[in-house]
């Protein structure tokens, strides 16, 4: 599976949502895993924008898999404070995380000159993360923005990720080639 391929079935695994009998089949700390393998497999250094990206897939596998532990219904102050700190920083987490792996694919596409997918890529990123936000909001009970916040964030999010999809095989996501050894000694074959 190509590495751009990875984190578009990683977002479609963390954001999509299969229940049975209540549990959710697609289990979103494997989603983070699967996003987190394909941005590493694009750094090229230490410092790279995949190397942060990935950084922070890791990080949404870890608290993911926290937000999975059921809760439940308790009276207990303590309990629901954390429960409400566990999903809120799972839910900008993960709008983080869309953000900082979106940037770093921008930012390996624009030097390749497809300046329109970029910026396809970049509206998409900001859609996601507003309406993700706004929605979040209303959730909270913030805002009352009724059920089109909601269809426009999954209509991004679902964009967002066809686009990367489409974007998985361009020659600027194919891994560095490998200097060649040359097989002939310095004087040639004399």
């Amino acid at each position: 599976m190509l590495p751009v391929t990875k984190i578009a079935t990683g977002f479609v695994v963390a954001f999509g949502a299969l229940r049975f009998n209540g549990f959710d089949l697609l289990f979103n700390p494997i989603g983070w895993g699967l996003c987190a393998s394909g941005l590493l497999e694009l750094r090229r250094s230490a410092d790279d924008p995949f190397g942060r990206a990935g950084s922070f897939a890791v990080a949404m596998a870890c608290i993911s898999l926290v937000a999975t532990i059921p809760f439940g219904a308790s009276d207990d102050q303590a309990v629901s404070f954390i429960a409400n700190v566990i999903g809120i920083a799972n839910t900008a987490g993960a709008l983080i995380t869309v953000w900082v792996s979106v940037d770093a694919v921008i930012r390996r596409i624009r030097p390749s000159g497809d300046l329109s997918r970029a910026a396809l890529l970049d509206v998409l990123r900001w859609a996601v993360a507003v309406l993700g936000a706004l929605s979040a909001l209303a959730g909270y009970g913030y805002a009352d923005l009724g059920l089109v916040v909601l269809i426009a964030w999954f209509s991004a999010i679902v964009a967002l990720i066809a686009v990367l999809y489409r974007s998985a095989s361009l020659p600027c996501f194919s891994p560095p080639r490998e200097p060649v050894a040359n097989p002939l000694p310095p004087g040639g074959l004399d």
